[in-house]
């Protein structure tokens, strides 16, 4: 049986309460919902990217993609994105962003697919997205 491995970038804090902020067994990788904080520094609380949907809709995706590549994926892998925003309002310009995010990253295979739904997050915070990838 293969072990489960926890992953954990660099730029991640330990995770709040008792989650992984991604796991990987065999070739599947669950990334946990990540927000727009910028990268951990050590003896400061998590930091929001910035107030806009752009700057933390940017980070977010930076965020999943960095426990992507620690689990040794990356977005071609991803099978599944689910994405959870606080307002309806945003979601025309979300997928502006995501589409072009998207569009940067040179993709060779076709997009994940995706759910989007609205939720309630933390005061100040507009967007989380969470992943699976499948390697390999």
């Amino acid at each position: 049986m293969t072990d489960k491995i926890a992953l954990t970038p660099r730029t991640h804090t330990t995770p709040p309460a008792k989650f992984s902020h991604g796991v990987k067994k065999g070739n599947i990788l669950q990334v946990a919902g990540q927000v727009g904080f910028l990268p951990a520094e050590e003896g400061k609380p998590p930091t929001p990217a910035g107030p806009t949907l752009r700057e933390q809709t940017l980070q977010t995706l930076g965020n999943v993609k960095a426990i992507l590549q620690e689990g040794g994926a990356g977005w071609d892998d991803a099978m599944m994105i689910r994405v959870y925003l606080t307002d309806v309002a945003h979601f025309a310009e979300f997928n502006e962003i995501y589409n072009a995010y998207f569009e940067e990253q040179g993709l060779t295979q076709p997009p994940a697919a995706r759910t989007t739904v609205y939720v309630g997050l933390p005061a100040g915070l507009l967007v989380e997205i969470d992943a699976l990838a499948v390697l390999g």
